[in-house]
């Protein structure tokens, strides 16, 4: 029964592809591409023509410096007025709104309350307490009828009705509260995500989450935390990969810090193992300068190979093949490029959040990441729009020679304000500077010399005051506001900008791309979507 119940999905995901650009989940596709192939609205000939539709402001309160989740979006959702697009999106305060995209109004809001004994206060910017991992939605047998998989802050799995955010099956444990899992992701009927930063005391681990018997799985890496920001992404095998943090890399004794684990669920057993392992060569000395893996890779299939990027804080991009994930030794890419950034060797500097991947009509597959600082002086591009300084988006080709695959180095974009994951459309690559402050570390005062006071942010609901740790109090003082860019894929060249629009920023979110749609929410409680004007 259950494979037949698959199948049927299997089917009408395929009809439902063919005639809409959703977006499912975070990151776009199970593979975390960004890559929305099936949009047809945009184009590079209009996108110059983009305007703000509208702004929806929700009642969600900030915790430390987080807020608003990437929006997800699934249209012809079957209602009693009609098939309806609606767009979900997620606060960090255990919220979960649906927005009415013709309209630009909320649908329904769902609140989850913590069950597990006291509410705990966040524990600064790294742990901040609430709901923090992305939903996923899956479609059901029936057409038109979908489910929103959510994992609430006590650690609970909740699925819910697309329509009316009731739920279509009770509550069940899926972790232990207050863990920080990050973006949930769908295959093959099981949800997977991983932790980080060891949250409420918790350990950095993957879960799975096998939906027909309820049954939770767990693999621990021994290494630090997994946090590339849009969660493990899952090849065409079920494979799914997670890039562990600051730790020892001592394979022998099965320890995996500083390094990326490919894990896979048994079938019969429903336990994750793992498959396979890879571990830069330096990778004992990014440990000691803090330059972890906390990057979400990217899936995709080239010249019949299915292969895999990612970066890190270092801020160079690793390809590997799938099926020789490392080589024999675990320690050999297919590629492995210079440093793009971060020549002083900052921990705060380098890549942050996910990668992105796309080709185009020519069958030139491309490779994009974010980066912050600086680029780096000696890492030259064919095409670069401009000084870099606060941050860019790189776009390299995937090329083959003989046996050997290889990152070509394409373009630089102009310069971002911190910039963010990049997501792709129809050739447009849309970007964003979030405007935030990323400062870990400030020069204090000579003595005798006060140290300067930063108010606590305000609550946008009441505007009361928010307690927040010492760091994120600075940080959001200093934080300024996003802004949106449309670029051109063949070449960085900006075709769009939201300017001042958006006016405030935001902390390890994200943007989606559907039918048309450009999302982005920030940290004051307010979602923007971007399209053509009507």
């Amino acid at each position: 029964m259950r494979r037949l119940v698959s199948v049927v999905v299997a089917l009408f995901v395929g009809s439902l592809v063919a005639v809409s650009a959703d977006w499912l989940t975070d990151g776009g596709n199970p593979q975390r591409t960004a890559w929305q192939k099936d949009e047809k609205t945009l184009s590079i000939a209009n996108v110059k023509n983009m305007k703000l539709l509208w702004k929806v402001k929700t009642d969600n309160v900030p915790r430390e410096m987080h807020s608003m989740l990437p929006t997800l979006v699934v249209s012809r959702v079957t209602t009693n007025t009609g098939p309806k697009e609606i767009a979900v999106v997620t606060g960090v305060s255990d919220n979960i709104y649906a927005i009415d995209v013709d309209k630009g109004a909320i649908l329904w809001k769902k609140h989850f309350e913590y069950t597990t004994g006291e509410i705990p206060r966040g524990a600064g910017t790294l742990c901040p307490g609430g709901i923090t991992a992305t939903p996923v939605i899956g479609p059901t047998s029936t057409p038109g009828k979908y489910t929103i998989y959510a994992a609430s802050w006590d650690g609970m799995l909740h699925q819910l009705n697309v329509v009316d955010g009731t739920d279509v099956a009770p509550p069940s444990k899926f972790m232990p509260g207050n863990g920080k899992p990050y973006a949930l992701n769908l295959w093959d009927n099981v949800l997977y995500t991983h932790t980080a930063q060891g949250c409420g005391g918790n350990p950095n681990v993957i879960y799975a989450y096998d939906l027909p018997s309820h049954r939770v799985s767990t693999y621990a890496p021994a290494g630090g935390g997994m946090w590339g920001r849009t969660g493990p992404p899952i090849d065409s095998t079920g494979v799914v990969y997670a890039g562990t943090g600051d730790g020892l890399y001592d394979p022998d004794n099965h320890i995996y810090g500083q390094s990326w684990v490919a894990v896979k669920m048994d079938p019969q057993t429903k336990e994750l193992k793992l498959k396979d392992h890879y571990a830069p060569t330096n990778a004992e000395w990014l440990f000691k300068r803090d330059l972890d893996f906390n990057v979400t890779p990217a899936i995709f299939t080239y010249k019949g190979r299915e292969l895999w990027v990612s970066s890190s804080k270092e801020c160079r991009i690793w390809l590997l093949d799938t099926k020789y994930f490392g080589g024999e030794d675990h320690r050999t890419p297919l590629d492995r490029t210079p440093l793009l950034c971060n020549e002083e060797v900052n921990f705060t500097a380098g890549v942050w959040g996910s990668m992105a991947s796309w080709e185009d009509g020519a069958g030139t597959r491309w490779v994009l990441t974010p980066f912050w600082g600086p680029k780096h002086p000696q890492y030259k591009y064919p095409i670069e729009n401009g000084p870099v300084t606060n941050g860019a988006v790189a776009a390299f080709k995937v090329v083959q020679t003989g046996n050997k695959f290889a990152l070509r180095p394409a373009w630089v974009s102009r310069d971002m304000k911190m910039a963010e994951p990049p997501v792709v459309a129809n050739g447009i690559v849309f970007g964003y500077g979030s405007g935030e402050n990323t400062e870990q570390r400030w020069v204090e005062p000579p003595p005798g010399v006060a140290n300067p006071t930063f108010p606590n942010p305000r609550n946008p609901v009441d505007g009361s005051e928010l307690p927040v740790s010492g760091q994120s109090q600075r940080r959001i003082a200093a934080s300024t506001h996003a802004v949106l860019y449309a670029l051109d894929g063949q070449t960085g060249k900006e075709l769009w900008s939201s300017g001042n629009e958006i006016t405030s920023w935001n902390h390890w979110s994200g943007l989606s791309v559907a039918n048309g749609h450009v999302y982005i929410g920030t940290y004051d409680g307010n979602v923007y979507c971007f399209g053509l004007a009507r």
